[in-house]
């Protein structure tokens, strides 16, 4: 059944302009995940099936759930099918690729037009329509201005995100009779950050989570549209008892090495976070920093900052300038640091290299000095999500003021530089795999927002100044967990 399906699928991700697909935030699920997402379903006692569908492209998910009650998965009597998409040029295929089957069972499907946010608001508001036993779902991916109209329609509900994939999840999960069961494939970015907490209480409030499905390379649940964010697949119940959670990984969308493990809820979602981060562990071992005694401290506690760069260039774009001049200072960004190292200025570069200083931009200037310096964003595949370097003002001659751009973040003090040991001690300690493995256990973003180094925790001034002046004294920027001085952490 899924066969032609998927042939259209190929087609349409090669023949679709990539605007299209960005507007829409469409990116149709493959065979092999849809088969893997609807193999997650738990039995149910009820015969009688109705399952929702929204955003439902060609029909991947809708064809291999009906495809697996074919299967015999379950016993049932009738399957009603809601496949919701908005995209008129899709839904032609989608009413051929759910045309009724011979199945030993009545089948009945509906595809609707529109807007899924508009009409899902309105079955939850008037009560209409009957609830779902089923939801399976790939949302579409694109951010929720603030005031836009998605915004306004989802409070009337009570539902308050920004992105179109967790309000499609949440209003998903919110038409779904209790014990109801939903299976979507997801950004992992809703499980931290500050952002996402309204989503995830909404979520861990009226669920139960049951499944988490972690890939190998964030690249390869959506290899054909050249998806980067890391993707998770759950599986949620309505109203459900929560147990133990099962975690499970594959390398790709082949689901070829599975592996899978049960931990308790606790682990997943610390009882005590009021933040309600969702960690997803891939191994029973704790992390090395969770259990170390020496890594204890805030950055509070040790007298230090960090803070997004102050510079938004698009907002600043007439006071920059491509090469340094007497009237203006330093400008950095993820450019000038690589390696360890700062390479300033850089002629020829697509980023200006420098700032004017004025009355318009001396608020957004920093003071010449030590800092350590950690990008925002991580490219493909990097070895590590965390990236520090330390920024000394021997790198500027002459220079008084510095200029930060907004894709960095700056650990500082009270907006001045940090004593060069401590700065590389920071460096040193953030670089480290028990801290990059610790990172990835809360976060499936590509980047690292300050809130996420906030949260951290970190040894003590004392401890992060000896690994600094040894660095110095070996003149090492980047260390591994199995280096002495990160080892006597532990």
């Amino acid at each position: 059944m899924l066969i032609e399906v998927e042939k259209l699928r190929l087609q349409f991700s090669r023949d679709t302009q990539a605007t299209h697909k960005a507007r829409l935030g469409q990116y149709l699920t493959p065979a092999s995940t849809a088969r893997f997402m609807a193999s997650l379903f738990r039995p149910t006692e009820s015969v009688h099936h109705r399952l929702l569908d929204p955003g439902a492209g060609i029909g991947s998910l809708s064809g291999a759930f009906l495809e697996r009650c074919m299967a015999g998965a379950s016993a049932i009597d009738c399957l009603h099918i809601t496949a919701i998409e908005i995209d008129e040029g899709l839904r032609e295929i989608l009413a051929h690729g759910l045309s009724t089957p011979d199945a030993p069972f009545d089948v009945s499907t509906e595809i609707l037009g529109g807007d899924f946010i508009e009409e899902a608001v309105n079955r939850i508001q008037f009560a209409t329509g009957e609830r779902f036993s089923h939801a399976i779902l790939n949302p579409p991916y694109k951010k929720l201005g603030s005031q836009s109209r998605h915004r306004k329609l989802l409070r009337q509900v009570g539902i308050e995100t920004v992105n179109l994939y967790a309000a499609f999840t949440a209003l998903a999960l919110e038409l779904l009779a209790p014990g109801g069961q939903l299976v979507a494939i997801i950004p992992r970015s809703f499980c931290n950050g500050p952002y996402y907490r309204p989503f995830r209480e909404f979520l861990l409030r009226r669920a139960a989570i049951h499944r988490l499905h972690l890939f190998g390379a964030r690249d390869r649940a959506f290899r054909d549209d050249d998806v980067l964010q890391e993707n998770i697949i759950v599986l949620l119940e309505r109203e459900g008892r929560q147990n133990e959670v099962v975690i499970s990984t594959s390398t790709d969308d082949r689901f070829l090495d599975i592996v899978q493990d049960s931990y308790p809820f606790e682990q997943i979602v610390e009882p005590t976070d009021p933040e309600r981060f969702i960690h997803i562990p891939t191994t029973r071992e704790p992390a090395t920093l969770a259990t170390a005694t020496a890594v204890q401290c805030s950055l509070a506690d040790l007298g230090i900052q960090v803070s997004t760069g102050p510079v938004v260039d698009f907002r600043l774009k007439s006071h920059l300038r491509e090469l340094p001049a007497d009237d203006t200072v330093p400008l950095l960004y993820p450019g000038h640091l690589t390696g360890g190292r700062t390479t300033w200025p850089k002629p020829g570069s697509k980023k200006p290299n420098a700032i004017v200083r004025n009355t318009d931009t001396e608020k957004w200037l920093y003071p010449s000095g030590c800092y350590c310096v950690v990008r925002r964003f991580s490219s493909k595949e990097e070895k590590r999500r965390i990236v520090a370097t330390v920024v000394r003002p021997e790198s500027f001659p002459g220079a008084v003021r510095l200029g930060f751009e907004n894709h960095l973040n700056v650990f500082h003090a009270n907006r001045q530089g940090l004593p060069e040991a401590l700065a590389q001690g920071l460096a040193v300690f953030l670089n480290s795999s028990a801290v990059d493995t610790e990172f990835r256990r809360f976060s499936g973003h590509t980047q690292v927002n300050a809130t996420d180094l906030r949260r951290m925790k970190y040894p003590d001034r004392e401890a992060l100044l000896e690994l600094g002046r040894w660095a110095m004294a070996g003149s090492i920027q980047h260390q591994s967990v199995t280096s002495p001085a990160i080892m006597h952490l532990e």
